[in-house]
């Protein structure tokens, strides 16, 4: 019998915890102090899994039936969805690790030392003013020249020259 949200959102912990199917290995498990998770239980390469799809009431019983029919694809296309799961994880940390500000901020901390307190706080104020909120966010190996090059311009618009050729070595010294 599939699940109903009025069931899920009148479940009560017990002494132990217990599970509520929904059918093909997907599941609500409900712990003793109240909390409950959304499981699919399956198999890969002759092992039992499970993985965990979200919590109620953060991941709902829609969502959580659109996720587990994503895993249902991954694991009939013979990829392990717990290890998909991983994979896409691994990017999104990946992308925010290697944003242009990210790197930018590490190569400012690691030059601090050979820095006065004074310059140190000018190159980080200057690229925050001029680069972050244009480049920041962007992953650093989709950054192309001419998309720098046209931030660059913007500076040197505003008759900033000097600025301009500074924050250029900035960004040639941390690209590289």
């Amino acid at each position: 019998m599939l699940l109903s949200d009025i069931a899920i959102k009148n479940a009560k912990g017990r002494d132990k915890a217990y599970k509520m199917t929904d059918g093909r290995g997907l599941f609500l498990l409900v712990q003793p102090n109240g909390g409950k998770w959304w499981r699919y239980k399956y198999r890969f390469l002759g092992k039992e899994k499970t993985l965990a799809l979200g919590t109620y009431p953060d991941t709902g019983l829609a969502d959580a039936r659109e996720r587990h029919i994503q895993a249902r694809k991954a694991l009939a296309a013979g990829n392990d969805p717990g290890e998909v799961k991983k994979e896409n994880k691994r990017q999104l940390l990946l992308k925010t690790e290697t944003t242009f500000e990210a790197i930018s901020r590490e190569w400012h901390k690691n030059n601090l030392h050979t820095w006065t307190p004074k310059h140190s706080a000018n190159v980080i104020r200057r690229l925050e003013l001029d680069i972050f909120n244009k480049l920041g966010s962007r992953p650093i190996t989709a950054i192309s020249t001419p998309e720098l090059l046209a931030v660059l311009r913007l500076i040197e618009k505003r008759d900033a020259l000097d600025l301009c050729r500074t924050i250029a070595q900035y960004c040639q010294r941390i690209f590289a």
